[in-house]
């Protein structure tokens, strides 16, 4: 078992910053690979961001790219999520989730794991 604790969530101004950090106790947390997800309301939950296990490898969704960064300590048993440049539309409920394998993690319905959720609201 993996559990996780989602932090930083919070309300911010169009263009500003945030940083998610997810605290992963349980299993090896460095055999995991581990993403991030988020969803509006009304809308189906959606793939942010997801980082290998040894953070070799990480990978965005288009929305994103060049404006948020995933990152991982394994040696703390934490992922971030530094959020830079938000619009609105980033507005949503962010999860952090793990599993062993890679395929899985890139998927909505993948992940073993998840955590409880976090709240981003970005103000126009």
């Amino acid at each position: 078992q993996v559990q996780l604790v989602e932090s930083g969530g919070g309300l911010v101004q169009a263009g500003g910053s945030l940083r998610l950090s997810c605290a992963a106790s349980g299993r090896p947390f460095s055999s995991y690979a581990m993403g991030w997800f988020r969803q509006a309301p009304g809308k189906e939950r959606e793939f942010v961001a997801a980082i290998s296990s040894n953070g070799a490898i990480s990978y965005y969704a288009d929305s994103v790219k060049g404006r948020f960064t995933i990152s991982r300590d394994n040696a703390k048993n934490m992922v971030s999520l530094q959020m830079n440049s938000l619009k609105p539309e980033d507005t949503a409920v962010y999860y952090c989730a793990a599993d062993y394998y890679w395929g899985a993690i890139l998927t909505t319905t993948g992940p073993d794991y998840w955590g409880q959720g976090t709240q981003v609201t970005v103000s126009s």
